[in-house]
C-alpha cells in the first residue's frame, strides 16, 4: 500500500474510542479488543482525561499497554496501530 493511500485511510478514520475522566485505565481493554480486529484505531481525549498530561504522553502509554505503535497525534486525537 502506498503512503498516500495509508495517509488517506488514517485521515478518513472515525473516532472509535473516547478517553474521558476515568482515564486510560478504563479504555485499555477496549483498545486492545479493537486492535485485534482493526488495523488502526482513532482515539479522542476529552479534557478531563488530559488533566496533568498531554495527548502524546497518554497515547504513548496506551500504545505501550496494548503492544501497539503510535501512528500520529494531532490536537487531542491520536491514531494507534498494531
Amino acid at each position: 500500500m502506498s503512503d498516500t493511500t495509508r495517509e488517506q485511510r488514517i485521515h478518513n478514520l472515525d473516532v472509535t474510542l473516547w478517553v474521558g475522566k476515568r482515564g486510560i485505565d478504563a479504555v485499555t481493554e477496549e483498545l486492545n479488543d479493537q486492535l485485534d480486529t482493526q488495523e488502526f484505531v482513532k482515539i479522542k481525549f476529552h479534557r478531563a482525561a488530559r488533566a496533568g498530561a498531554d495527548t502524546e504522553e497518554l497515547t504513548a502509554e496506551l500504545a505501550d499497554r496494548t503492544n501497539a505503535a503510535v501512528v500520529e497525534t494531532r490536537g487531542h486525537t491520536a491514531v494507534i496501530e498494531r
